[in-house]
């Protein structure tokens, strides 16, 4: 695997994470508004359990990424490893492009993959109600950790790249790039809940996140196609 790629993952999270302030605001606003009174008065405190449960988010996308790479390191040795790595590179780029139309608001279909993992979600959001009222930096980690697995077209379309990876340890690299690509917006997003809220609401700031994703996704399927030739 080039480090082009984890370069990809981690400008693509860091991009994304436009759609991570607007899908998970609500999410991050609860657990900052939800904390005892005097860790909100203090910014530094406040960091360190937003820290907690990024750290957690961000173990479970390099879990799920090792798992999809291994299963795509699995697809690839039944019919080679050519045909089906193209083919899921270029299913990662579509998505890409279709996440990238829907951060810019011209186009919502992204929005029936998220509900694919709907049913998953709903059987883990009585775990994370119960870590809601975090006190100490354990349940801070342990809800980061489940909340990972809420349902995000931005993550499916990374673990399609997991996938194409081919390999545990690449799949897990490509998601642990991406987690901590979306690292800063979130953390910002929780220590200044609201200036954040309203920033991500602006419609340039979601139109120009929105065309570079989905060049990153034309390029992604320029390069697969660019290997099927070859």
């Amino acid at each position: 695997m080039s480090e082009s790629v984890l370069v990809t993952a981690l400008i693509v999270g860091l991009l994304g994470g436009v759609h991570c302030l607007g899908m998970c605001g609500g999410v991050v606003g609860a657990l900052t508004f939800g904390l005892k009174a005097d860790i909100q008065r203090s910014r530094f405190r406040m960091l360190k359990f937003q820290l907690a449960y990024n750290l957690g988010r961000i173990l479970s996308y390099a879990l799920i990424g090792a798992f999809f790479g291994f299963l795509g390191s699995g697809l690839m040795t039944l019919d080679g490893l050519l045909p089906i790595q193209v083919s899921l590179q270029m299913l990662a780029g579509l998505l890409m492009v279709a996440l990238g139309l829907y951060l810019g608001g011209w186009w919502n279909g992204i929005v029936v993959i998220e509900r694919f993992g709907q049913s998953l979600w709903e059987k883990l959001k009585p775990k994370v109600q119960k870590y809601s009222m975090v006190e100490n930096y354990t349940q801070a980690w342990i809800y980061g950790f489940l909340w990972g697995w809420l349902p995000c077209g931005l993550v499916y379309s990374m673990l399609i790249m997991a996938m194409s990876s081919g390999g545990l340890l690449d799949g897990a690299l490509i998601m642990l790039f991406f987690g901590l690509g979306t690292l800063p917006n979130l953390l910002l997003m929780g220590v200044f809940a609201f200036y954040f809220t309203r920033l991500a609401r602006a419609v340039w700031v979601r139109r120009i996140a929105g065309l570079t994703v989905a060049l990153f996704g034309l390029w992604e399927l320029y390069s697969a196609l660019a290997l099927r030739v070859n």
